[in-house]
């Protein structure tokens, strides 16, 4: 069993992505391996207000009794979804049609829709999940730009600084379609900081169901991963040698995958030699990662129950 080991300290260490702080032209070649930037933005708003490991820390203590005392959220919940576009060429002004199928994505992959769903090991199939959360597209916000690329400083959400504010963040997930730069693909805040700054951040180049140009990343998976973050999920490797992604059920993973791993994939850490690649929260390619688990589900749910991070998102 994985240990939860609660302090200040360790929420400095939840979680980790690959990033370069720096950002870059629109023109940079093709991503070669997933990267998201939570980590990095995590870690800057920790030194910018150290009181917020604390409220994460505490996040964390109510989410692990709540998963222990059963008291997880019953009924359907609805996510309405904001969508913020900063666009400076026509590609990066997505379409509609382009929107709407990245909600469409979150839709199947979130209730175990998705037509890969059925790819699960058998291994794995006593615990692959359906999350239960649906997701409606409740507006589109778009502004013409200048920026070549944004970075991971939370430009895109402040609109003094060019960017769209965010729209009623308590109760709709506000998503940014812009693009990065540095290699990123995207990023989330994970539940506790402020919501002047709350939501997901994803490349315009990966948003949705894009172009071929885009594999392995065209099948919207990047938001996936993101939303999961955003919904107090951490990288199914613990962010360290296998490291805990506070969740028991997922296997102790070396580190992070990437490409579309020959299953089954054999991990050195002790007592879990096989290591569920195709989690949404590892760094495959999008056509690799198609499941959840009912751990994650739970922890997930945990943070809609009243007195969870996100439980205003809950309410009819």
């Amino acid at each position: 069993m994985k240990k939860f080991l609660l302090s200040v300290t360790m929420v400095l260490f939840l979680v980790s992505c690959n990033n370069e702080e720096t950002a870059v032209s629109s023109e940079t070649a093709k991503v070669a391996e997933r990267g998201c930037a939570s980590h990095d933005v995590l870690m800057e708003q920790l030194r910018v207000n150290p009181e917020l490991a604390i409220k994460m820390n505490e996040i964390e203590s109510f989410t692990q009794k709540a998963m222990m005392e059963g008291r997880l959220v019953n009924g359907k919940i609805e996510i309405p979804v904001v969508v913020n576009v900063l666009y400076r060429t026509a590609a990066e002004n997505i379409s509609l049609a382009q929107i709407q199928s990245q909600i469409d994505v979150l839709n199947k992959d979130f209730n175990a829709t998705n037509s890969d769903y059925n790819q699960v090991p058998a291994l794995f199939s006593g615990v692959k999940a359906n999350v239960g959360i649906s997701f409606v597209l409740d507006a589109v916000y778009r502004k013409a730009t200048t920026k070549t690329s944004w970075g991971t400083r939370d430009a895109m959400k402040k609109t003094k600084q060019g960017g769209l504010d965010p729209t009623s963040p308590t109760t709709k997930l506000n998503m940014w379609a812009c693009t990065i730069g540095g290699g990123i693909l995207g990023y989330a805040q994970f539940p506790g900081g402020s919501s002047a700054t709350d939501g997901v951040v994803v490349d315009s180049q990966y948003f949705g169901l894009s172009s071929s140009s885009s594999y392995p990343y065209n099948l919207g998976r990047t938001a996936t991963h993101e939303v999961g973050h955003w919904m107090n999920l951490r990288h199914i490797w613990g962010d360290a040698t296998c490291g805990s992604d506070l969740v028991n059920d997922t296997p102790l993973h070396n580190t992070a995958n990437y490409g579309v791993p020959a299953y089954p994939h054999y991990s050195t850490c002790t007592g879990t030699p096989v290591e569920m690649t195709m989690n949404y929260m590892d760094y495959t390619d999008d056509r690799g990662m198609y499941m959840f688990s009912t751990g994650q589900k739970a922890r997930i749910d945990a943070i809609f129950v009243s007195g969870g991070a996100r439980f205003s998102f809950a309410q009819p």
